[in-house]
């Protein structure tokens, strides 16, 4: 037997369309009266509401594809017709933290979760995610990087070219080596030794240092 369930959230404008509630499990299905459209969130929490149902724990899908609040910080509305089917289920609790092994927090940390940004970076990621199905490493990659070191990026690309026509491309490529080289040095605190001894002063060599003085000391004192 079907219940019924009327909801009173909504705004003036909107369509009212009869949908089916399908809960997983034994539950018998029910009728429920929402709005169209309508903010996933809203009706998640119309859902718990009426079912007494733990609102963090509560999947919706519709046509096989899982309900989400939101995407990329907008909120997302759904559209329903009457008679539309949609499927309720409450996910179950999980395992104690000290039985858990780790694993859903491994694959959570290489999920790439975009940081507050600019428009124009937001409907990039969703170009390079969405419809490219770049992978996330790759994506954390691209959007690691600054404007600047973008902006360096392309002019290299659009400078070889130029090169290669003046038949200077071994020289541009061995030049880019020695400037990433060069650029990503470094620079060095006061009192702190670098691991090259010929940079320290009265070439000291860092504790530990291996070298073939030392190997022909250990040589010679019977250690080898």
């Amino acid at each position: 037997m079907m219940s019924e369930i009327r909801s009173n959230s909504g705004t003036g404008g909107q369509n009212t369309v009869r949908i089916t509630l399908r809960m997983i499990g034994p539950s018998p299905p029910s009728s429920l009266d929402v709005h169209s459209p309508i903010k996933v969130r809203d009706l998640r929490n119309l859902i718990a509401a009426n079912g007494r149902f733990p609102l963090e724990n509560l999947r919706l899908v519709l046509q096989g594809n899982v309900l989400h609040d939101s995407k990329y910080g907008d909120d997302i509305s759904v559209h329903f017709n009457n008679g539309d089917t949609l499927i309720v289920a409450v996910k179950p609790k999980p395992p104690a933290k000290h039985i858990q092994n780790g694993f859903d927090e491994d694959e959570e940390e290489l999920k790439f979760q975009l940081p507050e940004c600019s428009g124009w970076k937001r409907r990039l990621f969703i170009i390079l995610h969405d419809k490219l199905k770049i992978p996330d490493m790759l994506l954390m990659a691209i959007f690691s990087l600054s404007t600047k070191v973008w902006a360096v990026i392309i002019m290299w690309f659009i400078l070889a070219p130029i090169a290669h026509r003046l038949d200077v491309g071994p020289l541009y490529i061995l030049g880019t080596g020695f400037a990433i080289i060069f650029l990503n040095l470094g620079q060095r605190q006061q009192g702190d030794m670098s691991a090259y001894s010929i940079f320290n002063e009265d070439f000291r060599e860092l504790p530990g240092t291996f070298n073939a003085e030392q190997a022909d000391r250990d040589i010679r004192a019977g250690q080898f």
